[in-house]
């Protein structure tokens, strides 16, 4: 009993800690892209450059894995899937993404970010990844605690409160304000783009899902959707961007922001959330966005000295409390599968007519 006990453990704390890592890579990206982006490299060659390094980082780890596996052939269906996983996770959903961000701010698309458990939970019906029986608590609160988590996002995102921990600069937080405000950039035309991006990777992840499930060699799928991606979007740049010195990238922010992001996205993230979504699902997976507010929040304290406001507290909570919600619906509705097994399985092996008492 202890040993299953503790095999349930692992199973839920290491998808957990590994989304929560993912997160924390992903509010880097964004800000170290922002940051290059600002410096004056392009979005889209940004893109381009850190998938293209990203494939290359990845090449030799597919190499070293199908040689010492035997791998189920790569039919044409399963290619024309990887083609459609970097045109629409990388090319589209990427671009569009870092320029949402370019017209906005890494803040902005954190909180719009908090509309992915929505979509993907309505497409995850759609398609019958999840199961939705609202006469069942595990549906119920899977339900529920989607909604209460984009509620304490909003939350987070619109209502900021009195000082609860932190330094308070006034003078400091308006001048950063009026800063943003004073950007030559369309903000709308931002938030738009990065809304799109949220209904995207929410299919992404749908698709993701699938592929795997039809094709379960996650390195061969995580290479080949940023190979595909790395092209795609290259001739995307190509087509737009057309001043020839855009290609260029000084040693400095570009540089470090290039590579940071080839290891954290291409590498890590990709074959993280691959992993995850596997074994628990897209929802489980877009679950995690709420929480990148509440890390956003959290990294920002440690590391910027930043303010600790009473609206920052009430949407974490909030978001904590929707996150186990949904958590708890989950674990629910896996237990009862299981229940199920176990008394099929009973059943088939006490039966007069069971292959195993033949035997």
């Amino acid at each position: 009993m202890g040993m299953m006990e503790m095999k349930s453990w692992s199973t839920d704390f290491f998808p957990f800690l590994a989304m929560m890592m993912v997160e924390c890579c992903e509010m880097g990206m964004i800000t170290l892209g922002k940051a290059a982006m600002n410096d004056g490299l392009s979005n889209l060659v940004y893109v381009v450059y850190y998938n293209a390094v990203g494939t290359l980082f990845l090449l030799p780890f597919l190499i070293f894995h199908r040689r010492r596996s035997n791998m189920a052939p790569i039919t044409l269906s399963i290619l024309w899937r990887f083609f459609l996983l970097g045109l629409l996770g990388i090319c589209l959903l990427q671009a569009m993404a870092f320029t949402g961000i370019k017209y906005s701010s890494p803040t902005l698309a954190a909180a719009l970010g908090n509309l992915m458990p929505g979509f993907t939970f309505l497409l995850a019906i759609i398609f019958r990844m999840e199961k939705l029986d609202i006469r069942k608590a595990s549906s119920q609160a899977k339900s529920v605690g989607t909604i209460v988590a984009i509620i304490g996002a909003s939350i987070m995102t619109l209502y900021k409160g009195p000082r609860v921990l932190g330094s308070d600069l006034p003078s400091d937080s308006n001048s950063s304000h009026h800063s943003l405000l004073s950007q030559e950039s369309n903000w709308v035309l931002g938030g738009l783009l990065i809304t799109i991006t949220c209904i995207m990777s929410s299919g992404w992840n749908i698709l993701q899902t699938d592929t795997v499930k039809k094709y379960p060699e996650q390195m061969t799928i995580v290479f080949f959707t940023c190979f595909f991606g790395s092209i795609q979007c290259a001739i995307l740049t190509l087509a737009i961007e057309r001043n020839p010195e855009a290609w260029m990238v000084k040693p400095g922010i570009g540089m470090t922001a290039i590579v940071f992001s080839a290891i954290s996205g291409s590498v890590f993230r990709y074959n993280i959330v691959t992993w995850c979504l596997d074994r628990k699902g897209p929802l489980y997976v877009a679950m995690f966005k709420p929480l990148g507010m509440v890390i956003a929040a959290i990294l920002g304290i440690i590391f910027l000295s930043d303010s600790l406001h009473l609206g920052s507290v009430i949407g974490a909570v909030i978001i904590s409390a929707g996150f186990y919600s949904v958590l708890w619906g989950k674990a629910k509705e896996v237990k009862s599968m299981l229940e199920v097994e176990d008394i099929v399985c009973g059943i088939d092996s006490t039966s007069p007519r069971s292959p195993l008492l033949k035997k």
